[in-house]
């Protein structure tokens, strides 16, 4: 499977930002016009099909080289679930980013309400309710299928317990372009 010219770019971009802090030669990145736009982004290092790392941005507020670049960055050595990458790590860490769409505030009446609204596998969720915060990318449908186990498990990352409800709740969702490196990394 061929990945398109964006994707390429992305992932050499956020393999670039890691290995140069192992001191090796940085791979050409071919130019794109989409760089220099204003983009949120996530980037998630999987090791043997496990998370090793996961940091990104909700907001577009820099351009998606550098949002890439930094979330790269953090996703390999400041995830605080998990120590910094070691560079005899490389050769079995996979590089994914995802390019996220503008979150779209949902309308909901109940907790039921926003359950039934959720599309599993397509939504990311943003999940907001006083000073507690998270999201989820569509990716984590894989490995929580249903509306309501999605949800719980958003409040539980967010902090709240797993039948907090609250008519204060806000939630958002979006969509990603999401690209993986599939070969091992040269």
């Amino acid at each position: 499977m061929s990945i398109d010219p964006l994707g390429h770019t992305l992932l050499t971009i956020a393999r670039n930002v890691i290995e140069k802090k192992f001191g090796m030669p940085a791979q050409v990145v071919t130019p794109h016009p989409d760089l220099a736009k204003p983009s949120a982004t996530f980037v998630t290092l999987t090791q043997k099909g496990k998370l090793r790392g996961c940091i990104g941005s909700l907001e577009a507020r820099r351009p998606l080289a550098t949002d890439v670049g930094e979330n790269a960055l953090a996703a390999a050595f400041r995830d605080p679930r998990f120590p910094p990458l070691r560079r005899t790590e490389l050769e079995i860490t996979r590089v994914e980013v995802s390019l996220l769409d503008t979150p779209e505030k949902m309308d909901f009446k109940d907790e039921a309400d926003a359950l039934a609204q959720l599309r599993p596998g397509v939504d990311g969720l943003i999940l907001e309710c006083g000073g507690h915060r998270a999201t989820f990318l569509p990716q984590v449908w894989e490995s929580l299928p249903t509306p309501l186990l999605f949800l719980q498990h958003l409040k539980l990352k967010a902090g709240l317990p797993l039948d907090y409800w609250n008519p204060q709740l806000s939630l958002a969702r979006y969509g990603v372009q999401k690209w993986k490196e599939t070969q091992e990394p040269e």
